[in-house]
Order: C-alpha cells, then sequence, then structure tokens
C-alpha cells in the first residue's frame, strides 16, 4: 500500500514506513509506541494519524486482539484505524457505569518509568531550604532502618498523624553545562516514614527503606499511588535545545530503554509526553586539505519522550537510538 500511496503522489504516504504492514493484531505486551513504530517514519506523531471508529470513542485505548489497520481517507491520505475485537454482549440495566481500563495497552512499557516516578527527585535549592529533615533517632540511634523512630524538625505543622513523607539524601549538584546554572540537587531517595507525633520537633517512624538514614536527611511529603499517565506524545511548540546531563545508573553511554535527565524543565516550557530528538556531535575534525580544524553538524541518534518534569531538569526515557548517547549530547524540537 505504501508504494502505491507514493506512486499517487500522496504527500503524507512519506510519513509512513516503506515496509508498513496493511494490518497488525495487537498481542500481550505491546505499546502504542512499538505499534505505531510498525506503521510510522515517526512513532511519536501516532495522534494525528489514528483515526477513530464511530463505534470507538478513544483510539488511544485499544487491547490485545484488536487489529489495527493501514488505511486511506477520503482524500487518499493514510490513517490508521482499530477494529475492535468482539467482546460478550452484556444487558445492562439503566444505571452509571464506567469501563474498566486494565489490560488496554500502554503507550511505553509502565515498568521501565513506574521507580522514576516514585523516587526520582531533582530537588530545588528553594524546595531543600524549605523542606523538614531527620535531627536524630529515638534513644540517639545515629543509624536509622525499617521501624526505627526518629525526631525529625522543619515540617510544615498541623500534619496529621499517620501522614506519610519520602526520606531523601542530598546528592551531587547538577550543574548546567553552558551556562553554570545550580538546577538544583540530585535527590537519592532512601525509604518512607509516618508521623507518630507533630510538632516544632515531629516523632516519625520508618515504614520502610532501601538504605540507612541518617541525621541531615530530608523529608518531603510522600505523593500516594503511583498512577502510570497514558501519555500522547507530542512535540514541543517552539524551538528548544538543551543538553543530556545524566544517565540513569551512572554509566556515560546509554540506548534505547535508558533514562536520561536534561537541562529543560518547566521552566522552558516542557512538559510530560514532549518528544524531544538526540544529537550527538562529532567534534572538532582537521580538514584534510587545508589542515584547519572544522565542526561537522550534529548527527540525530535517537528520539526521547520526556516522562517527569521539575522545574529546571526533566527525565526522558530513550524511546529509539540509532548508536550510543552520552552525556554531552543535544537535545531539540524534532
Amino acid at each position: 500500500m505504501v508504494a502505491a500511496l507514493l506512486a499517487a503522489g500522496v504527500a503524507n504516504a512519506a510519513e509512513l514506513r516503506p515496509d508498513a504492514p496493511d494490518r497488525y493484531t495487537v498481542v500481550k505486551g505491546d505499546t502504542l509506541w512499538g505499534i505505531s513504530e510498525r506503521f510510522l517514519n515517526d512513532p511519536w506523531a501516532w495522534p494525528k494519524v489514528w483515526k477513530a471508529n464511530p463505534q470507538i470513542e478513544n483510539p488511544n485505548l485499544i487491547y490485545p486482539g484488536d487489529v489495527v489497520v493501514l488505511d486511506t481517507d477520503a482524500n487518499g491520505n493514510p490513517s490508521l484505524r482499530v477494529l475492535r475485537r468482539e467482546r460478550p454482549t452484556v444487558k445492562l440495566s439503566p444505571t452509571a457505569y464506567s469501563e474498566a481500563l486494565e489490560g488496554a495497552v500502554t503507550t511505553i512499557p509502565p515498568e521501565a518509568i513506574q521507580p522514576f516516578l516514585a523516587e526520582a527527585r531533582v530537588l530545588p535549592v528553594a524546595q531543600l531550604r524549605a523542606a523538614g529533615y531527620v535531627a536524630q533517632g529515638v534513644k540517639d540511634a545515629l543509624v536509622l532502618g525499617k521501624y526505627s523512630r526518629f525526631y525529625a524538625r522543619g515540617l510544615e505543622p498541623g500534619a496529621a498523624r499517620g501522614t506519610q513523607y519520602q526520606v531523601f539524601r542530598l546528592g551531587e549538584a547538577i550543574i548546567d553545562p553552558e551556562t553554570s546554572e545550580l538546577l538544583g540537587h540530585e535527590g537519592i531517595y532512601l525509604g518512607e516514614a509516618s508521623l507518630l507525633q507533630g510538632g516544632e520537633t515531629a516523632k516519625l517512624r520508618v515504614i520502610s527503606s532501601r538504605q540507612e538514614i541518617l541525621p541531615g536527611d530530608r523529608l518531603l511529603p510522600a505523593s500516594g499511588e503511583v498512577v502510570i499517565p497514558r501519555y500522547f506524545p507530542h512535540a514541543p511548540d517552539k524551538p528548544l535545545r538543551g543538553r543530556v546531563l545524566r544517565v540513569q545508573g551512572g554509566v556515560r553511554e546509554a540506548g534505547k530503554g535508558s533514562i536520561l535527565l536534561i537541562n529543560l524543565g518547566s521552566r522552558e516550557g516542557i512538559e510530560q509526553a514532549h518528544v524531544l530528538r538526540i544529537h550527538r556531535s562529532p567534534g572538532r575534525r582537521l580538514d584534510p586539505v587545508t589542515r584547519a580544524t572544522y565542526f561537522p553538524p550534529n548527527e540525530p541518534t535517537g528520539m526521547l519522550l520526556v516522562f517527569a518534569v521539575f522545574d529546571k531538569t526533566s527525565y526522558g526515557l530513550v524511546m529509539r537510538s540509532s548508536g550510543a548517547v552520552v552525556v554531552g549530547d543535544t537535545v531539540t524540537t524534532p
């Protein structure tokens, strides 16, 4: 079909992969990004080519067994539509019902980002100054673990007994490589604690711990149960340029499925589900004729989907890579 569309001069056919199938049956473990990658050169662009059938209110909610069909509209432009797998008909009495989303295909693998949504933090300086902190353990214990009780200071007054806090240790300062601005501090997640008694000097109990908790570690209100958002990828509405600051895991190189920290945040207009293109700079080269140095243009090496946004930084998941992604690479609006 793709070859026929190109031969007919349909411009939007260029969005399709040359080997795109006419249809694909969704299986368990698929993601919306992965399904779209079978059809589109730029899988993040699926919202503009996916069409709802009249009987399907939301084409982005698809399930194993459904069939994604490559079709054309009245003008000959390509589109993707969903053929819903038949489900048992149930007679309903007049009342309010809600449709369960369990089993629906997600945009990206939830297991790849769930720990970061719950535990990853970049702590702005202002937030650090306002955060409570561990003062000391009850009975002067210096190292705290699960079920340890401790005193804390600096918590907001009025918190109810049972209020939960996440415990973080102040990590390395995050510095912008171009402006030298302090963007925040890495927050090293240590565990969670529950409030036993409020007051200027409050008493808490550790309810979970990843590693030992020490005096001076910071306390931030827990966000509760983490729900994976249904990301709908889209490009920023203005040109943006940033840098890769960290590769999660302490390694220098990353590939598909890696998590990156970049120096763009809500201050620059970054939102969840923004897609950015990753570029590698080849660096300085020597001209073989003139012997002068020059800089070749940056080469695209991957795509990044932003999933967690802070004030001046963001975390993103590498969705596609054609080479190693390293600290210092450039990210831009695609």
